[in-house]
């Protein structure tokens, strides 16, 4: 369940702030939009007439979020000026579906064009990494305010790649001291594990799996030889947006399967009994608790505990 907080004035200006910025890169303050006859909520009316086939006022109303009454009338001009027509529907003959007449394309094609030479300008004055920079932070935009449905496919799963390691290392450190309070100490923990990781890789024995959505790490885990009959999984972490994904649950199960395909008698991990969601997900795919013992680690008292699941 997704908890909410009261945002404080801070953010809220910071917010309102990038609103002003952006209003004035892409020219939404000025009379018409592109140097257009076109007010902006005209402009993507016409948008989504020429993207969407069969729309009715009271789609395009939902849609966009408009008042009914103000759609109607500029429907009604757009009518006038020849831009549209309507068309009894072929599920309800009382409902017409509106369409771009010739002359509507027509007029829409200058706009279509002009957005796309603009942002194209905005684009190019940035380096291709910086492009992506962008674009990644839109799509989190999008993304956590609830624009659009979730991506076909919700994540994917690749090797290790540069860049990665230093990453895996900032986000647990980061995430475990918000939701568990642990110190510095963790990750440098997580640092000296993912180095010698590095350092010795045997592509033969050893594995990672990078989850990744929408061009970000949003999980990881790494299989290590401990000796020729036992493995270890190491440093299972999921991101809290792409949670309920089943990432962490598919990543343990590509552990299971690459330890039992390089025979490996046993797949075992140390974990601390406060990450019960990840002691659920070894559960379910097996793991018996081998010990616990009571220690002091990053800054708390935990419960340590090994767990072992036998291939």
């Amino acid at each position: 369940m997704t908890v909410h907080h009261q945002p404080g004035k801070e953010r809220i200006d910071a917010v309102r702030g990038f609103n002003r910025f952006y209003t004035r890169q892409i020219g939404l303050l000025d009379e018409g939009l592109l140097k257009s006859a076109f007010s902006l909520t005209e402009a993507r009316v016409l948008y989504e007439l020429a993207h969407r086939d069969g729309l009715t006022a009271t789609d395009l109303a939902r849609d966009l979020g408009l008042d009914p009454g103000y759609l109607s009338r500029l429907l009604k001009k757009f009518e006038e000026r020849g831009l549209v027509e309507r068309a009894a529907t072929q599920t309800d003959a009382r409902r017409s579906s509106i369409t771009l007449t010739p002359a509507g394309r027509a007029a829409f094609a200058p706009l279509n064009q002009g957005s796309h030479d603009q942002i194209a300008a905005l684009l190019n004055r940035l380096s291709a990494p910086e492009q992506e920079r962008l674009v990644k932070a839109m799509q989190t935009v999008r993304r956590l305010l609830g624009d659009g449905a979730e991506p076909k496919i919700p994540y994917m799963l690749r090797p290790l790649q540069v860049g990665d390691i230093g990453w895996i290392i900032h986000r647990q450190g980061l995430l475990y001291a918000q939701e568990y309070g642990w110190d510095e100490t963790y990750e440098a923990l997580v640092a000296e594990i993912l180095g010698a990781f590095v350092k010795s890789f045997d592509p033969k024995w050893e594995r990672s799996w990078i989850a990744e959505r929408e061009g970000e790490v949003v999980g990881s885990v790494f299989v290590v030889r401990q000796s020729d009959a036992v493995a270890k999984l190491r440093l299972l972490y999921v991101e809290p947006s792409a949670r309920g994904l089943g990432i962490g649950k598919r990543l343990v199960e590509e552990c299971i399967g690459f330890a039992r395909a390089k025979g490996y008698k046993t797949l075992t991990l140390w974990t601390n009994d406060v990450l019960t969601s990840a002691r659920r997900i070894y559960e379910a795919a097996g793991f018996k608790l081998a010990d616990e013992e009571r220690h002091h680690a990053f800054g708390k008292d935990l419960v340590g505990q090994n767990w072992n699941l036998e291939l």
